[in-house]
């Protein structure tokens, strides 16, 4: 009996085939998964963005709301004087460019709004309803977004031409005494560039709201066919209310793209002549013949201002929607 129980115990402690002994598990579990080499690799692939993103974004930044409050011609150091809050006073009451600068930032946001927004909810309403070359309706609509807005200034400045342009062959103004000069007018050019702006403006609202529309429970549809709802009952009722968060981004994105208008103006008249905003003012007075670096940093200041006014409202309620979520 006494050797049947030591011979069990001996089998017991003897691990079976394949097994691991205890050492080696605890060897194992100690050793290093990423050596010298992937380590060095991840720290530069996480280290040089980061540097980068804080060099190019926070530093600058925070460098042009120091510089607001200072004179600065931009050669050398020893120049920069501080004024105080004098480069606003003299935006605010002396800039004759100031505020209609802030009018037509105003107008570009009330034309996206009012224009490319609805049209493009209605173009991913179209294209949620899976018809054919939907893919190759989403591409069209959306390859002027992908297009540089400095390409795509080009191409609208061919289109307004006046001897040569579609528009004025089209309505017979290319003839010496008829020439409808859409860029030069005061009057005519900033409405002409709104126009190439809707066009690309268009299919970013498409793309978000067909994002939006995938996520729509199928069920809702369903049942509002059964209860009788047309398509436009539908529509109003149940689909657009479940757009809200979208709405939300829809409404955010404009306004931001309202704010950093730029390239479009540049291109068509480097923002002269009736389509001054207040990215053309900023990039005027830093890199134009007179740099006044320090009265561009207080423009740029207004501007963010404006920008955080609308964004820290959306992240503090999309913030609060993750919390309760």
């Amino acid at each position: 009996m006494s050797i049947d129980t030591t011979k069990t115990q001996e089998a017991a402690a003897v691990p079976p085939p394949g097994a691991a002994s205890p050492k080696k598990r605890v060897a194992q579990g100690h050793r290093r998964l990423l050596t010298r080499r992937d380590r060095l690799t991840l720290g530069l692939m996480a280290g040089v963005p980061t540097i980068l993103h804080v060099t190019l974004v926070w530093v600058t930044a925070l460098a042009s709301i120091a510089l607001a409050f200072t004179t600065w011609d931009g050669i050398g150091f020893d120049s920069i004087t501080w004024v105080g809050l004098d480069n606003f006073k003299e935006l605010f009451t002396n800039n004759p460019q100031f505020w209609p600068a802030v009018q037509h930032n105003v107008v570009w946001f009330v034309v996206l709004i009012l224009i490319p927004t609805p049209l493009g909810l209605f173009l991913a309403v179209q294209l949620d309803k899976k018809i054919r070359f939907s893919r190759v309706y989403q591409t069209a609509f959306f390859l002027p977004v992908v297009v540089s807005l400095a390409v795509t200034g080009f191409v609208w400045q061919l289109v307004y031409n006046p001897d040569t342009g579609l528009i004025n062959s089209i309505i017979g103004a290319n003839r010496p005494g008829h020439y409808i000069d859409w860029i030069g007018d005061p009057n005519l050019n900033l409405w002409a560039v709104l126009v190439a702006a809707c066009w690309r403006h268009t299919g970013y609202m498409m793309i978000l709201y067909l994002a939006g529309l995938k996520g729509v429970d199928p069920s809702l549809r369903e049942a509002s066919s059964l209860d009788g709802a047309n398509e436009w009952q539908t529509f109003k009722n149940v689909i657009f209310p479940t757009l809200r968060p979208t709405n939300t981004v829809v409404l955010v994105v404009t306004i931001i793209e309202a704010l950093r208008a730029f390239d479009l103006v540049f291109v068509f008249n480097k923002g002269a002549q009736g389509t001054e905003l207040l990215s053309i003012l900023v990039t005027n007075n830093i890199i134009g013949e007179s740099s006044r670096i320090g009265y561009g940093s207080a423009i740029a200041v207004v501007l963010l201002v404006i920008s955080l006014a609308v964004i820290i409202p959306y992240l503090i309620s999309t913030f609060r929607k993750e919390r309760s979520a």
